[in-house]
C-alpha cells in the first residue's frame, strides 16, 4: 500500500510499528575495499573514500538495496536512506560536498525501489522511507580549544543550510518522514528543526512527519553537550514531532532510565533505536547483543508502554529486526500522556516552577549592561572571566533565569552577545539555568537564539511598530522555540493605565495564540513596572496599576504568564540603596500576591517583607497604592529622621564556607566545581609547602582531578563540568611554569609530549579533540593530528615532536584493524612509547586481547576523556610507572584467559553447516588453450622493463600526498611538492636502473588440480603429487542467506582445473637506502625504500601478465597500463 503520514498516524495508533536496523554494520559485514568506495565514478578521486557509506549510493546501489530488502523481510516498515552523513559538512572530510545532492537524490531512489519490490510480493503490508539526517561531525555548544572557550568551529547557518539542503532533497524527491536522528548537541538539532519550519513556510507544504531521536553519552544521563533529558525534550517539543526517542550510544538495557523518563514526559510518540549492547569488535556484529536477548529487553519496555516506535543502531542486523519484530506481536501500544501546558524553559536541566506562590521565578537582573555599571565596565574592558562571575553570583544567590543584555552604543551588541553566550555555554552551573536573552535589537535577539541550545526566552517583542512587524518576529522566535516576552506596548505607545496593560495584552494573545501558534504557556506578558516617587502626579499611580492588571491580564489571557522589571519601580531612589532594596522588596510582595509568575531582579537583593520595619513598611506601601498625594514627601521624611544609611544594602557577602576548608580540600572544590577565582592564591599557599611546583602538579593538583575522573565515572559529573574542571588545572599549572623553568625544569619536559590522531579510515573526532582539550588544560603538549590519520604519519609525527605517548581514536569497527596494522607499523618504525587506545568501539578486552599482544612497547585502553591525565601522568613519573604498568598486565593476562574460556563456550557453525551454505558458482567450459604447466624462476628481470609497469600513484600516498598519477603534478594541494619530489624520485631511479643497485627475481608456477570438496591437491607436468592445500572455510556466524567461502570454491569440484601461483622479491632496496641513512640524508632514503615497494609491486603486474599468457588468458590482450592497474584483465 502506498504510504502517507495520515497512514503512520494511524499505524501508530494501533501498533507499534518497526524501524530498520544498523546500515553502516550491514555494509561492513560485506567487508568492501577502497575499489568498492570508489567504483569507475570516483576512482581518480583525490582521498580514501572507505568509511564513506554514503558514497555507495552512487558506486554500490546493489548493495544499498539490498540491506534494504532484507531488512524489510525481517519485519521493519520504516527504513532510513542511507544519507546519515549526506551534507556538505561531514562530506568535507572526503572532499566531496559537491556530490551531496546526488547521495540524498539516489538514496531515495534506492529506498523507494527496495520498498516496491518488497510491496509487490507483500501488497497488504505499508511502508514508510524516513530520511535520515545525521548529526553532522561538527558541534555548536563546545569549543575545541581550551583555551578559548567562547570559539566554535562551526556557524549556526552552515549547520542550517546543511540540514535545509538535505530536507529539500528529501521532500522533492518523495521520502514519507525526516528523520533527525542521533542527536548530541541540541543547539545542531534546532538549526535543524528551524531549516525543518522554514523550508515548509516557504513551499506553503504540508508537513511531512518529523522524527527526532537523540543520543544519550554517559552514565550521567545527559546528551555530549550535557543537557538531560527532560531537558532535551522541553527545548524541541516546539517542533512537533511525530516522534520522540533515543538511539545510539547505548544498548537497550542502558537506555531503559532514559526511555521511561521520555515516555512519561513526551506527549508525542516515543521511539527507541539502541545499539546491539555495548561494543564488542570481537563478536561478527561488532556488539555483544544477540537477538534474542535485546529483543527480551525491549519486550519488557513495551509491556511497561513506553514504546510506539521501535528498531535497532550499531551492531543490529536483520536478524536482530526480526526478533525484535516477533517480540512486539500483542504488546501494548503507549497511550500519550496528555499535554501539560505549563510554563518550561530550559538550560542543561529544566526549570517548571509549580503554580504555588512559593515558587516564584526570580530572573537575575545583573548581567546587563543597561542596567549595572559594574557588568557594564567588565563587558566593555573584556574582562569575561570577571562578567561570568556575575552570572553565578546571581544563580548562587537564587536566580532561576538569567537575562542577558548588551544593548550599548559603544559596544559590538551581536558580537558580545555571541562570546558571552559561547563563554557561560563552557560553564555547567550557569548553562544550567535558562536564559533570557534581552534586546531592543532584533539582531541581537537572533544572535543569542542561535547560541543556546537550551529553551530560552526574548525579551521582548511588542505592538509598537505594528501588527506586521510584531508577527514577523514572533514567527521568527517559534521557529526557535523561545519562549516571548511581550510588553504591554503599541502604536499608541507604552501602557500605563490598567485598561491599556489589559487591552493590549488581549490583543497580542490572541495573535500569537491564534495566527502564529504560540503555546499559552510559553507567553510572558510585562504590563510595565514603571517607576514611582517621580514627583509628577501622574505618575503615582503606576505601581497600583500594574498590580491591579495582573489578575486582568490572567483571566484575559488564560495559560499566559505575567512577569516586570522590579528595579524600575525604585528608578527614582537611585543611589539610596537600602530603601530601593526595601521598595522592591514590599512591591514584589504585593504584585506576588496578586499573581504576578516571575521577575527580574537583582537576586539575592530582596528582603522578607517582615524583616522590614513596620513604620517604613507602611509608608513604602503609601507610596505603591497611592494612598496620598504627598507619600513620596513622607517616605523621605521618615528615612531622614531615622538616620538609616542609605549606602547600606540587605545582601549578605559573607565568604563562602568551602574557602574555610584545608588547602587539600579547596583545591579539590576548585577542581570539582570548575572554579577558577580562588586557584591561584591556593597554588601560592601550596608552594609554602611543596618542594617544587611539579610536586603541586603531581600532588593536590592531580588529586583534585582523579576525583574529577571518578565522579565522571560514577555518572555524577558530565563532560562540560569536565572540561571546566581540566581549565582550572591549566590556570594553576600555567601559574606555575615560571617557577619551573626557573628551577630548569622546562614544564612542557616535565608534563610530557602526546600524539594525537583519529585512525585512517575514521573521520570521527569529537571524543579526540576533548581529550586534547582536557590534556591541554593539564599542560600536556598535545599535537592533533586529526582525522583519517595513516599510520606513517603518526610515525612521522611522533618521532618529529620526539612524543612521549601515542593516542589513538577510532568510533567505527574497521578502526580496529587499523589500530592493530598501525601497531606493527610502529615496531617497524622503532616506536616504543605507551599507545593509548579510545573511542566509541574500543574497549578494554579488544585492547588486551587483539592490540596490545602486537605492539612491543604497552597499549592501554582509556575509557573516557576524565582518565586520560591521570593515565599520562603515572606512564611518565619514573616512580609510578613500573608499578602500574605490571598492574595493566595483570588485568590483561585475566582479560585475556577470560576471552579464552569464552571463545571456548561460542557455538560457532560446524564445518558441515558451513559447507552447506558455500556460494553456488556457475561452471561453465573455458574454451582457452590447456595453460602450460612447469615452474619458472626469472633471475635478474630489466629494471627498465619492470618500471613500465610502476603504478605511481602510492609512490605519492607514502608520502601522504593523496592523488592520482600523473593528475597529482599538475592540479590539487600537493602539485608543487609532488613534482619536486618526482622530480627528485627520477634522478634516484635513473641511478638505481644505471647502477643496478636493485636485483628483481620471480618464481611462477602452474599446476594441474584435483579438488576433494576443501581440500586442492596439486600436480605437476609429469602429473606427480606436488602439495596438497587444505583450506579453511568461513565458520563466523553471518546473516541468513550469506554464504561462507573457501578459496577452494574457486576450483572446479569435479573437472580437471588450474592453479597458478607466484612469489616476487627486490633485493638491495636496504643496502642501498643504508648508505644514505649513515650520511643523515633520510629523503633520499626513504625515496629508495619507496622505490622498492614500487619496483616489486612492478614485478607483480609483469609477472602476473606472463603467467596469464602462459595460462591460456590474454592472448589477445590490448590493454593500457591503467587498465591493467583496474584489473580489467581476465585471470
Amino acid at each position: 500500500m502506498p504510504s502517507t503520514p495520515k497512514d503512520l498516524r494511524s499505524a501508530l495508533k494501533n501498533q507499534i510499528v518497526i524501524m530498520d536496523g544498523a546500515m553502516g554494520t550491514m555494509i561492513q559485514q560485506y567487508k568492501l575495499t577502497e575499489n568498492d568506495y570508489r567504483g569507475k565514478i570516483f576512482k581518480d578521486h583525490a582521498v580514501d573514500l572507505i568509511g564513506n557509506n554514503e558514497v555507495l549510493n552512487l558506486t554500490r546501489p546493489d548493495l544499498i538495496e539490498d540491506i534494504h530488502t532484507r531488512f524489510l523481510r525481517a519485519g521493519a516498515r520504516i527504513i532510513e536512506t542511507n544519507t546519515f552523513n549526506a551534507n556538505c559538512i561531514s562530506q568535507e572530510d572526503y572532499q566531496m560536498q559537491s556530490y551531496v545532492a546526488d547521495y540524498n537524490i539516489a538514496a531515495v531512489a534506492i529506498a523507494q525501489k527496495a520498498v516496491k519490490t518488497f510491496l509487490q510480493h507483500h501488497p497488504e503490508q505499508t511502508c514508510w522511507i524516513a530520511g535520515a539526517i545525521g548529526p553532522t561531525n561538527k558541534t555548536l555548544s563546545i569549543s575545541g580549544d581550551v583555551n578559548r572557550p567562547d570559539l566554535r568551529s562551526i556557524r549556526f547557518q552552515a549547520i542550517y543550510d546543511a540540514y535545509f539542503q538535505q530536507i529539500k532533497l528529501f521532500v522533492e524527491h518523495g521520502v514519507d518522514i525526516i528523520l533527525i536522528e542521533t542527536v548530541f548537541d541540541t543547539l545542531n538539532l534546532k538549526a535543524g528543526i528551524k531549516a525543518y519550519i522554514d523550508y515548509f513556510n516557504q513551499t506553503k507544504q504540508e508537513r511531512k512527519p518529523l522524527m527526532i531521536s537523540v543520543t544519550i553519552t554517559d552514565r550521567s544521563g545527559r546528551t555530549l553537550s550535557g543537557q538531560t533529558v527532560e531537558a532535551f525534550w522541553h527545548s524541541i517539543s516546539y517542533a512537533s514531532p511525530i516522534s520522540v526517542g533515543i538511539n545510539c550510544a547505548l544498548g537497550a538495557q542502558d537506555m531503559k532510565t532514559y526511555i521511561e523518563t521520555l515516555s512519561n514526559i513526551a506527549d508525542t510518540h516515543v521511539s527507541c533505536y539502541p545499539n546491539a549492547g555495548l561494543p564488542n569488535p570481537l563478536s561478527p556484529t561488532g556488539y555483544d547483543e544477540t537477538p534474542a536477548s535485546m529483543a527480551q529487553t525491549l519486550q519488557h519496555f513495551a509491556q511497561k508502554g513506553w514504546l510506539n516506535i521501535v528498531g535497532g543502531c550499531c551492531g543490529t542486523t536483520p536478524e536482530h529486526i526480526q526478533a525484535i519484530a516477533a517480540s512486539m506481536h500483542d504488546q501494548p501500544v503507549r497511550i500519550l500522556p496528555e499535554t501539560n501546558s505549563r510554563f518550561v524553559v530550559t538550560g542543561l536541566e529544566c526549570y517548571q516552577p509549580s503554580n504555588q506562590k512559593a515558587d516564584f521565578t526570580f530572573i537575575g537582573e545583573r548581567t546587563n549592561v543597561t542596567g549595572s555599571a559594574q557588568f557594564k565596565k567588565l563587558i566593555a574592558q573584556e574582562k569575561f572571566e570577571e562578567a561570568i562571575l556575575v552570572a553565578k553570583q546571581q544563580i548562587d544567590r537564587g536566580a532561576h533565569i538569567i537575562d542577558i543584555n548588551m544593548d550599548d552604543a559603544l559596544l559590538d551588541g551581536e558580537k558580545t552577545m555571541k562570546t558571552f553566550l559561547n563563554l557561560i555555554g563552557s560553564e555547567p552551573d550557569i548553562s544550567k539555568v535558562p536564559i533570557m536573552i534581552d534586546s531592543s535589537r532584533w539582531e541581537i535577539i537572533r544572535i543569542g537564539l542561535e547560541h543556546i541550545q537550551g529553551k530560552s526566552i526574548v525579551n521582548s517583542i511588542s505592538l509598537k511598530e505594528g501588527e506586521q512587524d510584531f508577527l514577523a518576529k514572533a514567527f521568527e522566535i517559534s521557529s526557535y522555540g523561545a519562549a516571548v516576552v511581550v510588553m504591554a506596548f503599541d502604536e499608541q505607545g507604552q501602557a500605563v493605565t490598567t485598561e491599556d496593560k489589559v487591552r493590549i495584552c488581549q490583543r497580542s494573545y490572541d495573535l500569537l495564540t491564534k495566527t502564529v501558534g504560540f503555546s499559552a504557556a510559553d507567553i510572558i506578558f510585562d504590563p510595565n513596572i514603571l517607576s514611582i516617587g517621580t514627583g509628577i502626579a501622574e505618575h503615582n499611580a503606576y505601581g497600583k496599576a500594574f498590580i491591579d492588571s495582573i489578575s486582568l491580564i490572567k483571566k484575559a489571557c488564560p495559560g499566559s504568564y505575567i512577569s516586570g522589571g522590579l528595579s524600575n519601580v525604585s528608578f527614582s531612589f537611585r543611589g539610596l540603596e537600602y530603601l530601593r532594596n526595601a521598595i522592591n522588596s514590599i512591591f514584589l510582595y504585593h504584585a506576588i500576591e496578586a499573581g504576578l509568575d516571575m521577575a527580574i531582579v537583582n537576586a539575592g537583593s530582596i528582603s522578607p517583607i517582615e524583616s522590614i520595619e513596620p513604620l517604613l513598611r507602611t509608608k513604602i506601601e503609601d507610596l505603591i497604592f497611592d494612598r496620598s498625594s504627598d507619600a513620596t514627601d513622607q517616605l523621605l521624611d521618615y528615612v531622614q529622621k531615622n538616620s538609616i544609611n542609605m549606602n547600606s544594602t540587605l545582601e549578605n557577602n559573607a565568604t563562602e564556607v568551602w574557602r574555610e576548608e584545608n588547602l587539600s580540600k579547596r583545591i579539590s572544590h576548585a577542581m570539582v566545581h570548575g572554579i577558577t577565582e580562588f586557584i591561584i592564591e591556593d597554588v601560592q599557599e601550596a608552594q609554602k609547602h611543596f618542594d617544587t611546583p611539579l610536586s603541586i602538579i603531581e600532588g593536590p593538583l592531580m588529586d583534585g582531578m582523579k576525583i574529577v575522573g571518578q565522579l565522571f565515572g560514577e555518572g555524577k559529573m558530565f563532560l562540560p563540568q569536565v572540561i571546566k574542571s581540566a581549565r582550572v588545572m591549566k590556570k594553576a599549572v600555567t601559574y606555575l611554569q615560571p617557577f619551573m623553568e626557573k628551577e630548569s625544569l622546562d614544564a612542557t619536559d616535565a608534563q610530557g609530549t602526546i600524539v594525537l590522531a583519529t585512525v585512517k579510515g575514521d573521520v570521527h573526532d569529537i571524543g579526540k579533540n576533548i581529550v586534547g582539550t582536557v590534556l591541554s588544560c593539564n599542560n600536556y603538549r598535545v599535537i592533533d593530528l586529526g582525522v583519517m590519520v595513516s599510520g606513517a604519519e603518526i610515525i612521522e609525527q611522533a618521532q618529529k615532536n620526539h612524543a612521549d605517548i601515542i593516542g589513538l581514536s577510532g568510533l567505527i569497527t574497521p578502526s580496529l584493524d587499523e589500530m592493530i596494522k598501525n601497531m606493527s607499523m610502529f615496531n617497524e618504525a622503532g616506536i616504543d612509547i605507551p599507545v593509548l587506545i579510545g573511542g566509541a568501539t574500543t574497549n578494554r578486552t579488544h585492547t588486551a586481547v587483539k592490540i596490545n599482544p602486537v605492539y612491543n612497547n604497552i597499549a592501554i585502553h582509556i575509557a573516557d576523556a576524565s582518565m586520560v591525565t591521570e593515565v599520562c601522568a603515572t606512564l611518565l613519573n619514573p616512580e609510578k610507572r613500573n608499578t602500574y604498568l605490571e598492574k595493566i598486565e595483570k588485568i590483561y593476562q585475566s582479560e585475556n584467559q577470560q576471552f579464552s574460556q569464552r571463545q571456548q563456550r561460542t557455538t560457532l557453525p560446524t564445518y558441515e553447516k558451513s559447507v552447506k551454505s558455500a556460494p553456488k558458482l556457475t561452471w561453465q567450459h573455458l574454451e582457452e588453450d590447456q595453460p602450460q604447466l612447469g615452474t619458472w624462476i626469472d633471475k635478474n628481470i630489466s629494471l627498465t622493463e619492470v618500471s613500465q609497469w610502476i603504478d605511481w600513484t602510492p609512490f605519492f600516498w607514502s608520502f601522504d600526498m593523496k592523488g592520482k598519477y600523473p593528475k597529482i603534478l599538475t592540479s590539487g594541494k600537493y602539485q608543487d611538492k609532488a613534482q619536486e619530489l618526482f622530480d627528485d624520485m627520477q634522478k634516484i631511479l635513473a641511478t638505481i636502473i644505471e647502477e643496478n643497485r636493485f636485483t628483481l627475481q620471480s618464481v611462477t608456477g602452474i599446476f594441474s588440480t584435483e579438488r576433494s570438496q576443501d581440500d586442492v591437491t596439486l600436480h605437476n607436468h609429469n602429473h606427480t603429487k606436488q602439495e596438497t592445500f587444505s583450506f579453511l572455510r568461513q565458520q563466523k556466524v553471518k546473516t541468513s542467506g550469506a554464504p561462507h567461502y573457501s578459496l577452494a570454491d574457486f576450483i572446479h569440484p569435479f573437472a580437471q582445473d588450474y592453479m597458478g601461483l607466484f612469489v616476487c622479491t627486490c633485493h638491495g632496496v636496504r643496502d642501498y637506502a643504508q648508505i644514505f641513512e649513515e650520511q643523515g640524508d633520510d629523503y633520499t632514503s626513504i625515496i629508495i625504500k619507496a622505490l622498492g615497494d614500487r619496483f616489486v609491486e612492478g614485478l607483480t603486474e609483469y609477472t602476473h601478465k606472463q603467467i596469464r599468457g602462459r595460462y591460456g588468458y590474454g592472448h589477445d590482450e590490448n590493454l593500457e597500463f591503467d587498465q591493467v592497474i583496474q584489473e580489467k584483465y581476465r585471470g
